[in-house]
């Protein structure tokens, strides 16, 4: 609602006295508030499979949907960190992030932040939570919410380290049954990824040793869902633990896909993680894979795109112009549409506007210029990677 509109509101009100204006000025704002979260909501549509199960629709209309977002970490901490001291941050970041062209913003949600006890869930965060689920649809933005996080492994409760496997899961059923009946009514998320990055143990590992140790800064991104040397074939260790994941959430929630973030099969993890594609396809609503392409080596990037077009709609749930040139990254992208459905980025709270300045005054230049190139070139695929196509590799 424009300025003149509401000057011809006011117009209308007889006997408005200039002790009154600011009360009815507060009425009219709250009321324009309203309307424009309203008229964003009823441009949400749900999400579901397409007819083919290859690729995503919107279920009023019908239109073809293609995830084209960020992964989100504020400055690179996480968003925890921030959402409660710095929220003016995080709406600007979702602001910038729409502006570039998002559809989609991958979130992390750690369990040191969501979980007081193995059933007892942080009301405080819960809400956090449903703030930021607000904001979503009034700016007309999906959510992945990825949950389970320990990325800083410092921050891990002591007692999840501690529960034996069984009590483990039940406590991350406990996880996702509270962030499921938060979301369930909500048209602005477009999936729970279960877990970011699982592996299933080929042997056996020390009591309480669930991340794989490996540091990205302070971060530790791949979590073990089982340490037991396995009795059996590991995939069916990971098809059981999607299925108890699977069932928390159904219980509230009946109508929002479901997926789990994986490692890639490559040469240098091979079939490390357990969660075999073809094996575990059945149990999910679509597959999501993280890629980061290596400079002279995208053929093996496609080939990873390929392994896991099994015959459900695939998400390159992350990718960067990490170990390659942007002009790499892009040939990648363009070449996966055969087989993906959609991509997500990543996105740390800089603006384009602001490393092009920092650029230019030789901050951190390097690190600031290959994430500069990135936006950039996200913002200019845009309209290539939201062709309406569906994939037709198997």
């Amino acid at each position: 609602m424009r300025n003149c509109d509401l000057c011809w509101l006011f117009a209308g009100v007889p006997h408005v006295t200039r002790s009154r204006l600011p009360v009815l000025a507060h009425l009219l704002a709250l009321f324009t508030s309203f309307l424009l979260t309203t008229r964003c909501r009823a441009e949400l549509e749900p999400v579901r499979i397409a007819p083919g199960g290859r690729s995503f629709e919107l279920s009023n209309s019908g239109a073809a949907f293609v995830p084209w977002g960020f992964n989100y970490a504020p400055g690179e901490k996480l968003l925890e960190d921030v959402w409660e001291s710095d929220w003016p941050t995080i709406l600007e970041d979702f602001r910038e992030m729409k502006d570039l062209g998002a559809n989609v913003v991958r979130i992390h949600l750690q369990v040191a932040a969501f979980m007081d006890g193995p059933e007892e869930t942080n009301r405080k965060s819960l809400e956090r939570l449903g703030k930021l689920i607000r904001l979503a649809e009034e700016l007309g933005l999906y959510l992945d919410i990825t949950g389970l996080a320990c990325y800083r492994p410092t921050d891990t409760p002591k007692w999840y380290d501690q529960l034996p496997q069984h009590e483990r899961w039940r406590a991350q059923q406990q996880f996702w049954s509270s962030i499921a009946t938060l979301g369930a009514e909500s048209h602005a998320i477009f999936c729970y990824d279960l877990i970011n990055e699982p592996v299933v143990a080929a042997q056996e590992r020390n009591s309480g040793e669930w991340r794989s140790g490996n540091l990205f800064g302070n971060y530790d991104f791949v979590q073990y869902i089982s340490i037991n040397k396995p009795a059996r074939e590991r995939h069916e260790i990971a098809i059981e633990w999607i299925k108890t994941q699977n069932e928390a959430i159904r219980q509230h929630d009946q109508r929002h896909l479901i997926t789990v973030g994986l490692l890639p099969s490559t040469k240098a993890w091979g079939h490390f993680s357990g969660f075999v594609p073809e094996r575990i396809a059945p149990e999910l609503d679509f597959m999501a894979v993280h890629i980061y392409p290596e400079a002279g080596e995208l053929e093996e990037a496609d080939e990873v795109v390929k392994q896991f077009a099994v015959g459900k709609p695939l998400v390159v749930e992350e990718t960067f112009n990490l170990r390659c040139s942007p002009d790499d990254l892009r040939k990648f992208l363009l070449g996966s549409r055969t087989s993906a459905c959609g991509w997500i980025g990543h996105y740390d709270g800089q603006s384009i506007a602001d490393l092009e300045k920092s650029t230019a005054k030789g901050e951190n230049a390097i690190r600031r210029a290959i994430w500069l190139e990135w936006l950039r070139l996200f913002r200019s695929l845009r309209p290539e990677m939201n062709i309406d196509r569906r994939p037709t590799s198997k």
